[in-house]
């Protein structure tokens, strides 16, 4: 079913990018006055755990290891950071993502490389079947990828589950400011 929504990702990611043109602007001009490079990329594991670089607003500082967020400390996070990931502004750039094809809307969250368990997890249960996305089940229920076994169940019943109807629930629940994102280390 993710699949057949493909039109519905393509459309509003480039709808979003138009729109969201003048914050994602602000957002790098900002980045640029702090000093870093203000896009991160990272490799994640995509659709069939083909790998793929996802982009982000950099939330971290630029020495902070690739690591998932609740292995981090919070004191990586910057100011800026701070406000991009409570306002879940830095995942404006995995708009381009959607567009290019590695990711869709709604798909479980692309996990990395070293997250061996989590991999694991979701292989056993198919989830790699299908995109990563922004947001979903997981998302909007608060899971974050602190606890693997979990995650991957709940992916493989959202996408067990999928439908229209649910594809634009996660978006609007999304958007409402629903879930928290994924945890900091404190």
């Amino acid at each position: 079913m993710l699949g057949s929504l493909r039109i519905f990702d393509t459309i509003f990611s480039i709808f979003g990018l138009l729109f969201a043109s003048p914050v994602l602007l602000l957002i790098l001009t900002l980045g640029v006055f702090t000093g870093v490079h203000p896009i991160f990329r990272q490799e994640r594991l995509g659709s069939n755990k083909i790998p793929f670089v996802l982009f982000k607003f950099r939330t971290m500082a630029p020495k902070t290891p690739s690591l998932p967020s609740h292995l981090v400390s919070d004191h990586s996070i910057t100011r800026l950071g701070g406000f991009l990931r409570w306002t879940k502004l830095d995942e404006l750039p995995q708009l381009w993502n959607v567009v290019k094809g590695d990711m869709s809307l709604v798909g479980p969250r692309p996990g990395l490389p070293n997250q061996f368990e989590l991999t694991e997890a979701r292989e056993r249960l198919g989830v790699f079947k299908v995109r990563p996305g922004i947001t979903g089940l997981a998302q909007v229920s608060g899971i974050d990828m602190s606890t693997p076994e979990l995650l991957a169940q709940t992916d493989a019943r959202m996408i067990a589950e999928m439908s229209v109807f649910n594809y634009f629930k996660y978006i609007f629940l999304t958007v409402l400011g629903k879930g928290s994102g994924d945890r900091i280390r404190s």
